[in-house]
C-alpha cells in the first residue's frame, strides 16, 4: 500500500497518509463504512446523487465540530446532493454529537472498523489511525470533481471551493 509523508501535517509535524490519493477526473472508488446503527453503507448506495465526502479526524475536536456544522448548513442549499461525514470515530459518538447539535442534513459514517474509505482514498493517518481532514466531491456519474487534502489537519477545509464545483 502506498504511503505519503509529504502531503499533510498535524500540529506542524508531518504524518504518513496510507493509500492512494484520489484525483479529479477519476471514478470514485466504492467503499464500505458503518452507519450509526452499525449497518454497512457504501458510496454506491448514493448513486445518481452528487456526493460531498467531508473527512475529519474526530468529532470530539472543535475544528471537526465546526466542519460538520458548516456542511450540515450547506447541505440544506444543495439539490440532489448528500453530504457524507466520515471519520474513524465510533458511530455512537457521531450520532450523539449530531443529535445534541440538531445536525440532520448530513449522514455521519464511521470508518473505524476496516478503514476501507481511508485506505482507498489515501486519508488514513498511519501514526494515529485517524483520517486526515479533507473533502471529496463526486458527481452523479460517480466521477470525482473536487479533492482537498487539507495541508494542516488542525485547519478547516476550503468549504467555498468544494461547494462551488457543485
Amino acid at each position: 500500500m502506498n504511503k505519503n509523508n509529504s502531503l499533510v501535517t498535524f500540529a506542524g509535524n508531518p504524518v504518513t497518509l496510507v493509500g492512494d490519493q484520489v484525483k479529479v477526473g477519476e471514478i470514485a472508488p466504492d467503499f464500505t463504512v458503518l452507519r450509526n446503527d452499525l449497518t454497512p453503507a457504501k458510496l454506491s448506495d448514493f448513486k445518481g446523487k452528487k456526493v460531498v465526502i467531508a473527512v475529519y479526524p474526530s468529532i470530539d475536536t472543535g475544528v471537526c465540530q465546526a466542519q460538520n456544522r458548516k456542511f450540515n448548513e450547506e447541505a440544506t442549499k444543495l439539490d440532489n446532493t448528500v453530504v457524507l461525514s466520515i471519520s474513524c470515530d465510533l458511530p455512537f459518538a457521531q450520532g450523539r454529537f449530531c443529535a445534541a447539535e440538531g445536525l440532520n442534513n448530513i449522514v455521519t459514517l464511521s470508518d473505524h472498523k476496516d478503514v476501507d474509505f481511508g485506505t482507498k482514498y489515501g486519508f488514513l493517518v498511519e501514526e494515529l489511525r485517524l483520517l486526515a481532514r479533507g473533502t471529496v466531491v463526486v458527481n452523479e456519474e460517480g466521477v470525482i470533481t473536487f479533492v482537498e487534502y487539507v495541508p494542516e489537519i488542525t485547519n478547516e477545509p476550503n468549504y467555498e471551493a468544494a461547494i462551488e464545483v457543485l
